[in-house]
């Protein structure tokens, strides 16, 4: 049998684990799914006869060769700074790696080894970066394809909560890593170009600075920028593109309430605060705000975020129960990031009904034969429950068929790479159509970049 390892059992890998699974026998597959909680490998290899669980520390370098030696094809789920290490065993036993993850520095410069050995690094074939990246391309190569020029490139992805569990006025809750929530967008300027000028939106202005984009049956969402939309033109090989904007979607009025927590500090996540074990909700509010002897919490924070009682924002601060003397954050020496993030949590956390969805936006806009086009392309998926999310679809499904696609030897281009080629996006864009990952294209008067939106209008 042809062996798949698989280091890390987290949330999107239900889904990967169980595509596997289901072609293991028509594929003579075995899976061996590697993790430092044995009990994770356990539940996910679903007693399969063709699947078992075993414990790997992708630091302890005997039991991390022992398995990638054993393998015919390595699969790393771990987070993109963990890879390195998995990744130049791989090349020292001659097998491919697939991740979700961006490429790092460290990545890419085994790309020479990669190619030399004729393997296939694949990386970023999740969902953002992934899907994102094979939906675009799609599009664009059959733009150059009939003689056009690409003039403008807007895309935006987000994890949302479904219509149907969106019950809170933030309509927003955690679908995937928290902390990425609330730290996003810090470390650096958003930068981007418009109609050939150049735009940068530091940290502090980000979440004032978005787009509204309408799609078609699923209403107005507004998008705020990426940090690296400019890396794009030379992926993409746009270099004399127009417009390019990278962003992530949110219902209307998230970013301008999220905004008060960047204004007040709370998200930031370069210091740690004293006694965050004992300190209340309320005492964390308090402790950004200016001394006063006679003013409550409440009314100092009014009076510093600028807010009206009647104001929506003030309902939507009220909700996550921030003011409450008796909860407590619990963790010792936590940042302001990491306590909002305790915070939030409370709230935010999906129930066990609840399901999530994945929103994509892409705008094409080009030039043929002397006229302006554009064509809108949008992508909707939800969840089916806590297991099968839209998240762990999306990242998980890509992944997987990739995996299989270089096992069978119809992904043969060596070395580091993303899934930017027809080789690679037209089988796997074809199969995720079959497990409902479909993109509905629509062609559109051009309006360039229109930050009011208008997707299927």
């Amino acid at each position: 049998m042809r062996q798949i390892l698989i280091i890390g059992a987290g949330k999107s890998t239900s889904v990967l684990i169980s595509y596997l699974l289901d072609k293991s026998e028509t594929e003579n597959l075995f899976l061996t799914i590697g993790d430092l909680d044995i009990e994770n490998a356990k539940n996910l290899s679903q007693n399969h006869e063709r699947c078992k669980a075993i414990v790997l520390d992708v630091f302890n370098k005997e039991s991390r060769e022992s398995a990638i030696k054993d393998a015919d094809i390595v699969i790393s789920m771990l987070p993109a700074r963990f890879h390195i290490e998995a990744a130049k065993d791989c090349i020292k036993y001659k097998k491919s790696l697939v991740t979700a993850s961006y490429v790092s520095k460290e990545m890419k410069a085994l790309d020479q080894e990669v190619k030399e050995n004729g393997l296939v690094f694949m990386n970023e074939i999740g969902v953002d970066p992934g899907i994102d990246h094979m939906s675009a391309m799609k599009v664009i190569d059959s733009i150059r394809d009939k003689g056009g020029k690409m003039i403008l490139f807007e895309s935006f992805t987000g994890g949302l909560v479904a219509p149907e569990s969106d019950t809170n006025l933030w309509n927003y809750k955690f679908t995937w890593n928290p902390r990425n929530v609330v730290v996003a967008g810090q470390g650096g300027v958003a930068e981007f170009i418009q109609e050939g000028k150049y735009k940068y939106i530091p940290y502090h202005r980000l979440f004032r600075r978005t787009e509204f984009l309408e799609i078609e049956g699923h209403g107005r969402f507004e998008g705020y920028a990426n940090r690296n939309s400019l890396d794009y033109r030379s992926i993409y090989g746009l270099e004399d593109i127009l417009t390019l904007y990278r962003g992530t979607i949110r219902r209307v009025g998230f970013s301008k309430a999220w905004n008060m927590f960047v204004q007040l500090g709370l998200t930031d996540d370069t210091y740690t605060m004293q006694d965050t074990m004992n300190m209340s909700y309320r005492d964390f509010i308090n402790s950004f705000l200016p001394y006063s002897p006679t003013n409550t919490v409440e009314l100092k924070l009014r009076h510093n975020l600028k807010i009206d009682q009647d104001d929506i924002m003030w309902n939507k601060l009220e909700e996550l129960d921030l003011f409450n003397k008796d909860k407590k954050i619990g963790l010792e020496n936590a940042t302001p990031a990491q306590a909002l993030q305790k915070i939030l949590s409370d709230k935010w956390t999906l129930a066990e009904d609840d399901k999530d969805m994945i929103v994509m936006y892409h705008k094409f806009g080009y030039e043929l034969n002397g006229e302006k086009k554009q064509i809108d392309s949008t992508m909707v998926l939800i969840g089916e429950d806590q297991t099968r999310t839209a998240m762990a679809k999306t990242v998980g499904l890509p992944v997987a068929i990739a995996t299989l696609a270089i096992l069978n030897k119809k992904i043969t281009t060596p070395g580091v790479q993303i899934p930017i080629t027809k080789e690679v996006y037209t089988p796997i864009l074809e199969e995720l159509e079959s497990h409902g990952i479909l993109f509905k294209e629509q062609e559109n008067k051009y309006l360039g970049y229109n930050p009011s939106g208008g997707v299927g209008n």
